[in-house]
């Protein structure tokens, strides 16, 4: 059921489940700050969320705005979501269950990021603000009073695991790190137990490589050396935030041809996986001869295997989640009545202070002590008087009920008469 909501909320959704590596990249905003500046003039709020496996974007706004924009700006791959719909994926996504790994925790961070990104551009309405925070909280909910993401691995450990099924085990392998941000910190946490003989850790920054090389018993490498040590490494797992390729064809050619034995035909197998998104590995990588190239579509299978483990946990996560939705739905309608609600007490502000003044005048005193208590005596007034009213608003919107809502409005500040049938 796809319950209607006061006030329009929409979300873009493009991922894993309908797009491949290739459609996600071409579909992805570079520039994210400039997307939410173009953004603002369109929307009352919004809000993009950018993973490996996914695009999303939030907006307070009509679907068919959305979808014009999304046109404009050559994305038109995504599905579109509004009303309760919206909410309900919104909550299942931080839940974990829409995640290609069900229960990985990362997706909180990435909405929190995402949160602050659209607070700091100005694009974060109220609405948005109460939707994503009820997300999280849901998220983390779910997570405390089911299993969903017990041992539960995230994208760079599932790499790791398809590392292991491709080469029977890691035990005595090399293998080098590309990236030392989030994800390059799941992935070398991952691979610090299977007993490899070497993890190398590359990063842009060299001083974040030596300090994940210190807690996990790798070896720090600068950027420069990268083709160096992929000629000695088994595996490379590639997962930087670089907006443009990292590993390059000519590069990458070269450092095969120093794989290969003297008397040897071909040179020994690389394994690349490229789980960074926009991808690290230079598009045509695969052609070159001994290279075996794995991206996040890869990855599918290891999901499908999650999925299966996880159904019962995700059963219950789906029955919380239904509680969750009302109390969303709730918040979502009582947030609609506050542009009333502002209205009613500046109207009733604008009184407060005449009445006041009059007061003051007719005591032909200055003194700022009796200025004061008049002045909280009239706040304490309006605010006693306006709790019901306030009370009332609010319930008749959780309720759906906006033309009764607006009925008292007009019958306290017009003196017109309130409509109170049910």
């Amino acid at each position: 059921m796809n319950e209607e909501l006061p006030i329009p909320f929409t979300v873009a959704v493009l991922s894993h489940h309908d797009a491949d590596v290739a459609a996600l990249e071409a579909s992805r905003y570079p520039d994210e700050k400039a997307f939410l500046k173009m953004a603002r003039d369109r929307f009352k709020g919004a809000i993009l969320l950018q993973t490996c496996n996914r695009v999303e974007i939030l907006v307070q706004g009509e679907p068919r705005i959305l979808t014009d924009f999304l046109a404009e700006t050559g994305r038109e791959k995504f599905t579109i979501l509004e009303n309760g719909e919206a909410l309900r994926h919104l909550l299942e996504l931080a839940s974990g269950m829409d995640s290609l790994i069900v229960g990985e925790d990362q997706i909180i961070g990435q909405m929190k990021k995402a949160l602050l990104a659209a607070e700091e551009m100005d694009t974060l309405s109220p609405l948005l603000k109460i939707c994503m925070d009820k997300a999280i909280h849901t998220g983390i909910q779910i997570r405390r009073k089911t299993a969903i993401n017990r041992g539960a691995v995230s994208i760079g450990s599932a790499a790791v695991c398809l590392a292991e099924q491709l080469l029977g085990g890691l035990e005595k392998r090399h293998i080098l790190v590309v990236g030392t941000g989030e994800m390059g910190i799941l992935v070398t946490k991952a691979l610090a137990a299977k007993g490899l003989s070497a993890i190398y850790l590359a990063n842009r920054t060299y001083e974040r490589a030596v300090a994940l090389a210190d807690r996990t018993g790798g070896k720090a490498v600068n950027l420069k050396e990268l083709y160096h040590y992929l000629t000695l490494s088994d595996v490379v797992i590639s997962c930087t935030s670089a907006p443009h390729p990292i590993i390059y064809c000519d590069r990458l050619r070269e450092a095969m041809e120093g794989r290969t034995w003297p008397l040897e035909e071909h040179p020994r197998p690389l394994i690349l996986i490229d789980i960074a998104q926009p991808r690290d590995v230079e598009e045509g990588a695969e052609s070159i001869d001994g290279v075996r190239l794995f991206t996040v579509d890869d990855l599918r299978e290891i999901s499908e295997n999650n999925i299966q483990a996880r159904k019962r946990e995700m059963e219950q996560a789906r029955e919380l989640l239904k509680d969750e939705l009302d109390h969303c739905i709730r918040l979502v309608k009582r947030a609609s009545v506050e542009d009333m609600l502002a209205g009613l007490y500046t109207w009733a502000e604008a009184i407060r202070l005449r009445e006041r003044d009059r007061a003051l005048h007719r005591i032909g005193i200055t003194d700022q002590r009796i200025e004061s208590i008049l002045d909280d005596l009239t706040h304490t007034l309006v605010k006693k008087l306006f709790s019901d009213a306030t009370y009332s608003l609010r319930s008749y919107a959780e309720r759906g009920e906006i033309d009764k809502a607006q009925s008292l409005v007009k019958a306290i500040t017009k003196g017109e008469g309130a409509d109170h049938k049910s």
